[in-house]
């Protein structure tokens, strides 16, 4: 496709309630908004390890229109060790560079002060299958790795978990930052606004105990 055509193909797109649910949920997450060299354009850039192929594959279903390419693998070399990715990249448009405006300041990615009336059962779906994790296979308890935020974003995130899902949790202190653990009093509760959205191939996040 020719850029003139490209860009007014682009004309037609607009992100479907859906597909912003998603992409708040990608955004808590693992994924990233790059500004394009069009002023005020971003592109959404998914990627995950290459084990997650089924789940990134999901993914660019859910974005389809909005892609060009089909996912691709990266291999990179780190310390002799072979590291491989999976990823896809969406056009650049407006309505990404909007939402690029709010999740991110001086190109770092922030907690926007909105961020509540973004949050849905799905959004959580995909924040907890990007960047959660159970404890152990003999407990309730879960993590959302949270440790890019401020601590005071990651407060934020828990007051809205408890007021808005009902879903107590503490905070976890590693090198990096700060994890939100999901209480196991809480685990049920959680799980059950989540399970409808969960993929088969990202069901071994889900904890034994309710499975």
């Amino acid at each position: 496709m020719r850029s003139r055509a490209i860009e007014k193909y682009k004309e037609t797109l607009s992100l479907t309630s859906r597909q912003k649910e998603i992409l708040v949920g990608s955004l808590l997450g693992d994924a990233h908004l790059e500004s394009r060299y069009k002023l005020g354009s971003a592109t959404l850039r998914i990627e995950h390890s290459y084990k997650q192929k089924e789940y990134v594959d999901w993914l660019h279903n859910e974005f389809k229109e909005w892609v060009r390419t089909p996912p691709r693998k990266r291999t990179r070399w780190r310390w002799g060790k072979e590291h491989n990715k999976f990823l896809f990249m969406t056009y650049g448009h407006k309505i990404l560079g909007e939402f690029r405006e709010l999740f991110y300041r001086n190109r770092i990615k922030i907690i926007p002060k909105n961020i509540e009336s973004f949050l849905t059962p799905l959004s959580l779906a995909i924040w907890y299958m990007d960047d959660g994790s159970i404890k152990s296979s003999r407990h309730r308890g879960m993590f959302l790795n949270t440790q890019s935020f401020s601590p005071l974003e990651v407060k934020k995130l828990q007051r809205i978990l408890k007021k808005k899902f009902l879903t107590e949790t503490i905070t976890r202190k590693d090198k990096n930052g700060l994890q939100i653990y999901i209480l196991g009093k809480s685990a049920e509760n959680f799980i059950g606004l989540i399970r409808p959205y969960i993929i088969p191939s990202m069901e071994y996040k889900i904890p034994k105990l309710l499975r």
